[in-house]
């Protein structure tokens, strides 16, 4: 069912991409625009810069990220969210902010203890496909929360149909944040295994 729905979701998101690329306008630049542009300059460029194992600790920090902000007591709390509304206006606003604290306060911390080893399977860079493969979900997932976090109707009313379907569906969630975990889950074995070979054919 799932590998149906997701090729349905592809065919109909490649129709609108098609559609986006005859209507950009470049002399007056939108917020689906930049949200490509973005998610290209970030996954090819920096995210090849970093390297498959810092990508994974990157990863690992954007799910304790989100862990907390969805899930602990205090954010759900209903006086807690009347007091960030009466001083910032709009509670996703905080969302968003702490989202982004928590990810670079978790990732720093990460690379700084001894979890860092257990997390990263090696100093090596990694295949060029899993690092490509890494960086777009990467970003993807970090795109994907930060929008699930503004309210619907400012989302609808701003984006285009192919970057709502691309980022904002209960659907394309459900992708970005299941999709890295797969990844991980597939690929962990396989840069184990051959670490292990590089270190014994160096013995």
């Amino acid at each position: 069912m799932f590998p149906v729905a997701l090729a349905a979701e592809t065919a109909e998101a490649a129709a609108e991409s098609a559609n986006f690329l005859q209507h950009v306008d470049w002399t007056r630049p939108t917020w689906d625009l930049f949200i490509v542009l973005f998610f290209i300059v970030a996954a090819f460029l920096y995210g090849l810069s970093l390297g498959r194992d810092r990508i994974i600790i990157i990863l690992v920090s954007i799910y304790m990220s989100l862990a907390i902000v969805e899930h602990a007591p205090i954010v759900n709390n209903e006086g807690f969210q009347n007091m960030i509304n009466n001083i910032a206006g709009q509670f996703f606003v905080f969302q968003i902010s702490a989202f982004l604290v928590l990810f670079v306060v978790f990732f720093f911390i990460i690379t700084r203890s001894a979890l860092v080893k257990t997390i990263a399977s090696s100093d090596l860079p990694g295949p060029w496909w899993q690092v490509l493969l890494y960086s777009i979900l990467h970003v993807g997932l970090i795109v994907s929360i930060v929008l699930s976090y503004i309210p619907k109707e400012s989302v609808e009313g701003v984006l285009a149909p192919l970057t709502q379907r691309v980022f904002t569906t209960d659907f394309a969630q459900n992708v970005w944040i299941i999709g890295p975990l797969l990844a991980m889950f597939i690929f962990k074995g396989g840069a184990s295994q051959k670490k292990t070979r590089k270190v014994i054919e160096e013995e």
